[in-house]
Formats: structure tokens, C-alpha cells, sequence
């Protein structure tokens, strides 16, 4: 005999289901949604891995929330208030467990106590609990600061069922203090006075990553990689590459990064062929604090050598990884790492096209506003790196335009180019490149059909327009004498001679014939 509760939602799921109690265990199954075709796959939870219940408010009604032994917390949500001493009967029935009823804090306070339980951390404020976080959900915890501890929710995976909603991606505690002398104290009763005082920050921080098995994994890593250069983010870290994602562990911080989050892998080499590139597209993005890293930049010597054997036995080989990867690799490292991500990720290598600057590199040193770095004309995109790196996609660029930047001596050298993407999205001005470059910028961009504007070009000939419509100019009749005139240097007038001119500018111009000074005209007077 079974009991069945409908508009069951499990662990903060988007669509409702029906759950179903019976003597095996117990089981929920989404409703399929109108229309659709595909099928659900229901959850079972075997009756021996039912370790407590407890009843609480939830988000939309009232949940049951179940430890499980194995399989952590799983959270149902959505029953009436009524159903409680119908659960209560079945739960004790069927698996002699006792549902207990839970009252959460309502105060608001944001200052409490934390509690590690078997499948979750609990905080709680006068002894009530005001929020549960499964270990399940946490992907990460560090030290942030001296007393502060950033505690990160995965949003990698892919949860199943879907949840719906805004889902919480970060939150810090602050928790101030040391451990006391005696908690210093070693196992033999003697304290350890060569080791400083560790704060509680730093302990409840180990406490949670062991709990929630961040930084350890159960099983030995398929293939690892010790002190790998990380650009971005900036440091060196140990690469454990697992079946279904890989993790970063640095010293400060500790990354897990699924397989299912890598959209691209560029193998790129760096100018003149001294180092290697490996970058990483990743979204959902690493988060560190604030900070967001939509791209992981690896750097290895071009020259770097290893000899890698996967930690695999000959039939798990056979069975699952015989098609994507190799059971030993002997080559350079950057080419051993490409391959092994390919296998895993089964994502294409996206490598250098047919693009050679005049110095027969892929790349051309360039900087994006104050930042320099080296920009890769690919054959589906173009990619800045390293710091920032940035991708732009052909199909999203609206026009490329060509200019000169500055003025004098330098401005012959170098030139600037702008690229202009669709549906009003922010330009990118990349600046001091080599003007030996221009032309095969312009060639390549026109043979990928990109609209290519060189405005340099469109001032000469402007220039020369003018030049040519000055030349035309100076052949038009500007007012000259015609033949039936005779010049203005034949022009005599016997009226005329140089004593007017004498009289008027000279001091020693003689009287008038008659002898007498003029006198100016008196005015007639007014009538």
C-alpha cells in the first residue's frame, strides 16, 4: 500500500510532481507539462538511506526535509498544513522514522552560530534555525580576508530537475577570534609553540571544506599537472583532471570546474614561439569575490616536454575513454594538455588559421586602451589576450575602420584600428599597431566579407579630388582684357599729371596759377 501528495516540488524544482510513499522507499516523478514529449526521469530514495525527517515552513507551503545517509539532503516542498499528521503516520510506519517538527527564526538577525551537521550547514539565531545550505550546493570556501570566510554555491552543474528562481551564489561570515591555548593544544597534551595562533576564521573554513569535500575528492585523479602558470586567474595551481570535471588547487584558492562549463579551448602560440597558450571560455564564469573569469589563460614553455600515463586500469580504459584519449602521452606539454582537455571535454581545439603578419607570426602586438597585450585574427573570430581577454565573434562586428592615432614622427609608424559590433554594443579600439600590418588586416578582413572602412585612405582621395578641382580652376577667364581693349599699361591721360599728386602729398607743391590759395566753398545758408 502507497500514499501519493500531487504539486510536489523536489529540492526547489520548476515544475511541480508527485511524490509517493510505500513500504521500498520513496519516490517523486514530475508532471509532464502539456505538449511535451520528453520524459522524466523519476527519483527514488531507498528506505535505508532515510536517516531523519523534519517538518518546516517552506517556500511555498510547507516542506519535509530528509537526511539521507548517503545521498545528502533531499528538500520537498509544497504540502498543505494538513498533511502533517498523515506523514507522520506513513514515515513512522514504513520506515520507523520520527518526523520532527522545526521552527526557523524570524528575528532577521544576521549575527548567530554555525553548525555542521552531517549533510548541511545550519545557521542558527537563538538557537532556532535560520537557513540550511546542503554541502551539496557548495562549491567552494575561502579565506578572504584575516576574519572573513567566502563561502561559494555552485552554479556549474546542471541541476536535476531544473530549479526555477533566483538561486544564491555567494555569501561571506565573519567570524572573529583565535582558538584558545588549550584548543591549541596537540592530541599528546602538549602545546605547539612553534605554530602561530590560527584564527576561527581559518578553522571553520577547514571545517566546511572537509564537510563538503571542496579541495578533497573521493577516487584518485585520472591525470594531474603540478605547478601549472595560470594568467587568469593570476598564480600557479595543481590541475587534477577527474571523469566529469577538473580542479584548480592553488595556495590560496581552490577551484572546481566542470567539464560541461569549458565552451572553447584556443591553443595559441605566443609571439616569436617562446611560450604557449591554452585559454579557456567558461560560463557559467569562476568567481573569486567580486571578481569573474569568463576565460582561464595558461601559459607553458613552447620547449616543455612530459610524459603522462592515465590512472586508469586496462577495462575502465577500454570501456569508457578508448575513443578520446590516448593511455599514454610523451610529448610537449601544451600539446598533452590540449589533447587530454579534448578527450574529456569533447570540445574542437580551435588553433591559428591562415592569417601571418609580416613577420610570418599569427599574432600582432597591439594594445586594448591602456592594456597591452596580442591580438589573434582566427578564422571565425578575433581574440585579445591576455589581460583582458577578449572575444569577438565575425558574425557580431558591424564594420572595421582604420585610422591614424597621433601626430608627428609616430604617427607614421603605427596606426588604429576600431571594431564595431551590432545591436549598439560597446566598440573595441585596439591602438599601436605596426603600420606594416594595415594592408594585411584589411586583405584578411575582406576575404572573411567584413566591412572594412580605411579612413586614411578615404582623406588622400578626398585630397586629391580638391588637387585636381584647383588644377581645373586655374584655367578659367578671371576678368583679363578682351582684344577690342587695349591694356591698362597704353592708358594715358594728357588731363592728368604727377603735380596733382605733388600738390597733395608734397610740402614744396607750388601755388595755384592764379596765385592764390583755394579756399574751401562757404555753405549756402538756411532759408
Amino acid at each position: 500500500m502507497s500514499t501519493e501528495y500531487e504539486k510536489i516540488y523536489l529540492n526547489q524544482s520548476k515544475q511541480a510532481g508527485r511524490m509517493r510513499i510505500a513500504d521500498s522507499g520513496l519516490g517523486w516523478k514530475a508532471q509532464a507539462a502539456p505538449g511535451s514529449t520528453v520524459k522524466s526521469t523519476p527519483f527514488l530514495l531507498p528506505s535505508d538511506e532515510i536517516s531523519s525527517a523534519h517538518w518546516s515552513r517552506g517556500s511555498r507551503g510547507w516542506e519535509l526535509r530528509i537526511d539521507t545517509k548517503n545521498k545528502g539532503v533531499v528538500m520537498l516542498d509544497g504540502f498543505d498544513q494538513q498533511d502533517l499528521n498523515g506523514l507522520k503516520n506513513e514515515l513512522q510506519r514504513n520506515f520507523s522514522v520520527q518526523l520532527e517538527v522545526r521552527e526557523h527564526s524570524l528575528r532577521g538577525w544576521n549575527w548567530g552560530k554555525t553548525q555542521l551537521t552531517r549533510n548541511e550547514l545550519i545557521f542558527n539565531v537563538n538557537n532556532r534555525p535560520a537557513f540550511e545550505i546542503p554541502y551539496s550546493d557548495i562549491t567552494n570556501s575561502n579565506l578572504s580576508r584575516k576574519n572573513e570566510v567566502t563561502v561559494e554555491m555552485n552554479l556549474g552543474e546542471k541541476h536535476e530537475p531544473e530549479r526555477t528562481g533566483d538561486e544564491l551564489v555567494e555569501m561571506k561570515l565573519y567570524i572573529p577570534g583565535t582558538l584558545s591555548e588549550e584548543e591549541e593544544e596537540g592530541e599528546d597534551g602538549e602545546k605547539n609553540e612553534a605554530s602561530e595562533p590560527r584564527s576561527l576564521a581559518q578553522v571553520f573554513s577547514d571545517q566546511l571544506r572537509e564537510k563538503a569535500d571542496v579541495g578533497q575528492v573521493t577516487g584518485e585523479a585520472i591525470v594531474s599537472f603540478e605547478e601549472i602558470l595560470f594568467l587568469t586567474p593570476r598564480g600557479r595551481y595543481d590541475v587534477d583532471m577527474y571523469d566529469t570535471f577538473m580542479r584548480l588547487r592553488g595556495k590560496t584558492y581552490d577551484y572546481k570546474l566542470q567539464y560541461s562549463q569549458i565552451q572553447r579551448i584556443f591553443s595559441l602560440p605566443k609571439l616569436y614561439q617562446l611560450n604557449h597558450l591554452i585559454v579557456l571560455q567558461v560560463d557559467p564564469p569562476l568567481r573569486q569575490g567580486q571578481t569573474r573569469y569568463s576565460f582561464l589563460t595558461i601559459q607553458v614553455s613552447s620547449e616543455e616536454e612530459i610524459e603522462v600515463e592515465l590512472n586508469l586500469d586496462d577495462e575502465e580504459y577500454e570501456s569508457k575513454y578508448k575513443e578520446r584519449l590516448n593511455k599514454t602521452y610523451n610529448n610537449n606539454t601544451y600539446m598533452v594538455m590540449t589533447s587530454i582537455l579534448k578527450g574529456f571535454t569533447e570540445r574542437r581545439v580551435v588553433v591559428p588559421g591562415n592569417f601571418m603578419s609580416k613577420d610570418s607570426q599569427v599574432a600582432i602586438s597591439c594594445s586594448l586602451k591602456a592594456n597591452e597585450g596580442q591580438l589573434y585574427p582566427l578564422e571565425k573570430c578575433l581574440l585579445f589576450v591576455t589581460k583582458p581577454t577578449v572575444l569577438i565573434p565575425y558574425s557580431e562586428i558591424t564594420n572595421i575602420v582604420f585610422s591614424r592615432i597621433g601626430s608627428g614622427t609616430g604617427a607614421s609608424r603605427t596606426f588604429d584600428m576600431e571594431v564595431n559590433l551590432r545591436n549598439g554594443a560597446r566598440s573595441h579600439s585596439f591602438g599601436n599597431m605596426d603600420r606594416g600590418e594595415q594592408t594585411l588586416l584589411e586583405n584578411f578582413f575582406k576575404s572573411k566579407n567584413l566591412k572594412v572602412r580605411n579612413d586614411e585612405k578615404v582623406a588622400q582621395e578626398m585630397l586629391a579630388s580638391a588637387m585636381a578641382e584647383s588644377d581645373g580652376d586655374s584655367d578659367m577667364d578671371m576678368g583679363s582684357a578682351d582684344d577690342d581693349e587695349s591694356p591698362d599699361e597704353d592708358f594715358k591721360d594728357e588731363d592728368m599729371s604727377g603735380s596733382d599728386v605733388a600738390e597733395e602729398f608734397d610740402s614744396d607743391a607750388s601755388v595755384s596759377e592764379d596765385g592764390e590759395d583755394d579756399e574751401p566753398q562757404k555753405k549756402k545758408p538756411k532759408t
